[in-house]
């Protein structure tokens, strides 16, 4: 009988059966692990790469024909739609005319109609109004603003690479917390906290590499097993790696489900009423089997969303309270390091 942690060989059923369950108080501790300078090493390295000054501002699933939909992103009041032709539309929140929202205007042909006094946007520079870049990558949408990104401009933003979509199941969780990006960044690269802070969901968790000094990202490999029920769990290796300042990537690159990924994008709104910072956290779970049954959850999509938006809520719940605390303590001088 397997004690369920992880291995290379992957046999015909992706569960295993430990031999008994972990108490969570006998768990091996990691905070020796989680060496502070390690994890600070691993966001610098992060914050030092080009964003191009693209922002993640949800899901492609929530720009609907028909309807707009607006969010502010680092202080800039941004509205999105999709045209006529379903093409992605983006640009200054405000009506140009007398300051209008136009996230609460409606979408007719693929028009934005201002709702106050009728202005028409097509989505072309008109009455001051002017588009930002925006680009669709089928699971998340991302708005270019140059102005807040302060960086050299890219072309298309930092997309990681994820399975087929055709082959896959994606769903995307947004949730939003009182920190800084950074915050969100540095907890998703701590994988040592995994099985302490989430005991309902992982267990035998241990990191097997860390990135060395050098410029490429081979990125932190963890070996951990998702805890199913009781002592069944399902072992993965998974790799974590930062392709751009505010974005961590989780690939399995072992295991059920080899070649899914988990993205959490971080993404700033501004300050909220006490001028205390605001973090979007939009993670999208794009999951990949080869195995036939998978066929069958591909064609349930629609009811398998919802639950892994809650299983990310879960998790957030925990991960957003580890995040506004890291800036708590940053704000105020406090924090270790």
């Amino acid at each position: 009988m397997s004690d369920g942690r992880p291995s290379a060989a992957r046999g015909r059923y992706p569960v295993r059966l430990r031999r008994r369950p972990v108490r969570w108080e006998e768990q091996d501790p990691s905070w020796r692990d989680a060496v502070p300078g390690l994890i600070d090493r691993q966001l610098k390295r992060a914050q030092a790469r080009p964003s191009g000054n693209w922002f993640v501002v949800g899901a492609s699933r929530e720009i609907v024909p028909g309807r707009s939909f607006g969010r502010t992103v680092a202080g800039v009041e941004v509205v999105l739609w999709r045209d006529a032709d379903g093409r992605l539309t983006a640009g200054p929140g405000a009506c140009p005319h007398l300051g209008a929202p136009l996230k609460d205007s409606p979408v007719r042909c693929g028009t934005l109609i201002c709702h106050w006094h009728g202005l028409a946007l097509k989505g072309g520079p008109f009455a001051g109004w002017a588009p930002y870049p925006a680009h669709d990558d089928g699971v998340l949408v991302w708005v270019r603003l140059d102005e807040a990104g302060g960086e050299e401009p890219l072309d298309a933003p930092v997309v990681p690479e994820r399975p087929r979509l055709a082959g896959a199941v994606e769903a995307v969780y947004t949730g939003f917390g009182t920190c800084e990006p950074e915050d969100v960044v540095a907890n998703r690269l701590d994988p040592w906290h995994g099985a302490w802070l989430h005991p309902y969901s992982f267990v035998d968790l241990d990191v097997v590499s860390v990135p060395g000094d050098g410029e490429e990202d081979e990125g932190l490999a963890v070996d951990v097993s998702f805890k199913v029920a009781g002592r069944v769990v399902v072992p993965v290796r998974a790799v974590f790696t930062a392709p751009e300042p505010r974005t961590v990537v989780m690939h399995i690159t072992e295991g059920e489900g080899e070649g899914s990924v988990v993205e959490t994008h971080a993404t700033p709104l501004g300050p909220d009423g006490l001028g205390r910072p605001r973090t979007a956290v939009v993670e999208a779970v794009v999951a990949a089997s080869d195995r036939p049954g998978f066929a069958a959850a591909r064609g349930a999509a629609s009811l398998l969303r919802p639950l892994m938006r809650a299983a990310a809520g879960r998790l957030w719940r925990d991960d957003l309270a580890y995040a506004e605390r890291r800036w708590k303590l940053r704000s105020t001088g406090r924090f270790p390091g």
